[in-house]
């Protein structure tokens, strides 16, 4: 799963926030989301599939409105 990511900021500020909270140190990721992001560790893949899979529920509108 190879996806650039320079062209979607939203999905990349995701998967960087995903990243960070999933993996908040060295003992979990050996290496920052950026050294990641340019090696494309298996840490890196896990946060873009998860900002991916996050997408269509956080741009809903329909199920925003209900929330409120």
């Amino acid at each position: 799963m190879q996806r650039d990511l320079r062209h979607d900021l939203r999905l990349r500020a995701a998967a960087s926030v995903i990243y960070d909270a999933v993996y908040p140190g060295p003992e979990w990721a050996p290496v920052s989301f950026d050294q990641a992001e340019r090696l494309e560790t298996v840490h890196y893949r896990q946060a873009v599939e998860a900002a991916l899979l996050a997408r269509p529920v956080l741009t809903d509108r329909a199920e925003q409105l209900s929330l409120i």
